[in-house]
C-alpha cells in the first residue's frame, strides 16, 4: 500500500489542528461564556499559539461561526430527517420539537446565535438551511388557503417567536418547574390558531378567516 502523500499528511494534521481549536473552543464556552472567551484563554486550553489559531479561523468571530456551523449542522440533519411525505402541519410539529430539543442539548450555542453581532453577519448556512425547511410546509398551507393570520410572514414569524421564546426562556431557568408537555402543548396550541383543518381551506390561498 502506498504511503499517503504529502498532501495528504497536510490536510489530515491541518484537519487534526482544527478538530482539536474547536473541541477547546466548545470547552471553553461552555465553561466561561462568550463574554469570558478570549484567544489568549484559548491559547492556554489548546495548547496552540494565537498565530496558528488566526492562520485556521481568521479572527475571534470567524472561530466561533465554524463552531456554529458545525453544531447547527445536527439541527439541519434532524430537520431532514421529517417526513416531508406527512401532512404540513405534522412537518411544522416536528421540526419545532427540534429546534426546541437541540436548544436544550446545545444552551450554549443557540445563545450565541442570539447575541447582537455585526449588521453585515451571517448566521451559520446550517441554521439558514433549518429555517428553509421551516418555509416550505408554511407555503404549502399558505397555498392551500388554511392559513389564518392576516399574512404568510405573520404565520411564520408566530411560529418563530414561539419557538424562540419557549427555547429561551428554558435555558435561562432550567432549574423551572416546566411542564413536561409545555413544548409539544404550545406548538399544538399555536398550530390550532394558525390552520385550519383541510375541509376549511380555501385553495386560492392565503387567509382561511378567523375564528
Amino acid at each position: 500500500m502506498a504511503s499517503p502523500s504529502v498532501a495528504q499528511r497536510r490536510e489530515e494534521q491541518r484537519t487534526h489542528v482544527r478538530r482539536q481549536i474547536l473541541d477547546a473552543t466548545e470547552a471553553l464556552l461552555l465553561e466561561a461564556g462568550y463574554d469570558g472567551f478570549s484567544i489568549r484563554k484559548l491559547v492556554v486550553r489548546c495548547g496552540y499559539t494565537a498565530p496558528t489559531i488566526y492562520h485556521h479561523f481568521g479572527d475571534k468571530p470567524g472561530l466561533i461561526d465554524a463552531l456554529l456551523e458545525e453544531r447547527f449542522r445536527i439541527l439541519h440533519d434532524q430537520i431532514r430527517r421529517v417526513d416531508t411525505q406527512a401532512a404540513p402541519e405534522d412537518q411544522l410539529r416536528q421540526m419545532g420539537l427540534a429546534v426546541i430539543g437541540f436548544a436544550r442539548s446545545h444552551p450554549a450555542h443557540y445563545r450565541l446565535l442570539s447575541l447582537p453581532r455585526d449588521p453585515d453577519w451571517a448566521p451559520p448556512q446550517s441554521w439558514e438551511e433549518s429555517r428553509a425547511a421551516f418555509e416550505r410546509p408554511v407555503d404549502e398551507l399558505f397555498g392551500a388557503g388554511r392559513i389564518l393570520a392576516g399574512d404568510r410572514e405573520a404565520a411564520g414569524q408566530a411560529l418563530w417567536c414561539l419557538l424562540h421564546g419557549i427555547a429561551s426562556l428554558r435555558n435561562a431557568h432550567p432549574e423551572g418547574e416546566w411542564s413536561p408537555t409545555l413544548d409539544e402543548d404550545a406548538i399544538d396550541a399555536l398550530l390550532r390558531g394558525l390552520i385550519t383543518p383541510p375541509a376549511e381551506a380555501h385553495p386560492q390561498g392565503g387567509r382561511g378567516g378567523r375564528r
